[in-house]
């Protein structure tokens, strides 16, 4: 039997916009659920600045769409713990809390960025148009990868 508390939490989490963050180098990869929390969406991809400047865009563009989780992809490595690039993405997640009340929480980025460009090649998308951004999709591959682990709890 499911204790109470649980339950009620996963139907909470299942009835919310979820935006997710794919941070990177040069581009920030966002994506947000569906309001059924089943399924993610690509949403933007907007210029890195600094980071405090651009968790103040990504806690404007999730007040904006309603959202009442982020999620902001983290890399880790063999054993579980965060990556150099990793420990970048901790640090704007930090630098996110101070920007929003809207709860955010790390979660693992593994190989989102590749399921992005296999997922742009099933898509019949050309070789020639493949080379544009991915952080989009790979944001909308790390919500998805939390949506399901949700699902599955």
């Amino acid at each position: 039997m499911l204790d109470s508390t649980l339950l009620i939490r996963y139907l909470l989490l299942k009835h919310m916009k979820i935006l997710a963050i794919d941070p990177g180098e040069k581009k920030i990869g966002i994506a947000i659920s569906d309001e059924l929390g089943i399924s993610a969406k690509p949403l933007a991809v907007i210029k890195h600045i600094q980071r405090e400047k651009d968790a103040e865009q990504v806690a404007a563009i999730a007040a904006e769409k309603g959202a009442e989780l982020i999620i902001v992809g983290q890399s880790l490595d063999e054993d579980g713990k965060p990556t150099f690039t990793g420990r970048k993405s901790a640090r704007f997640a930090k630098a996110l809390r101070t920007k929003t009340e809207i709860p955010v929480k790390l979660w693992d980025e593994f190989r989102s960025t590749q399921i992005a460009r296999e997922t742009r090649i099933k898509m019949g998308v050309s070789r020639k148009k493949r080379g544009g951004h991915l952080d989009d999709i790979a944001a909308a591959v790390i919500l998805q990868s939390y949506l399901e682990t949700i699902d599955n709890f």
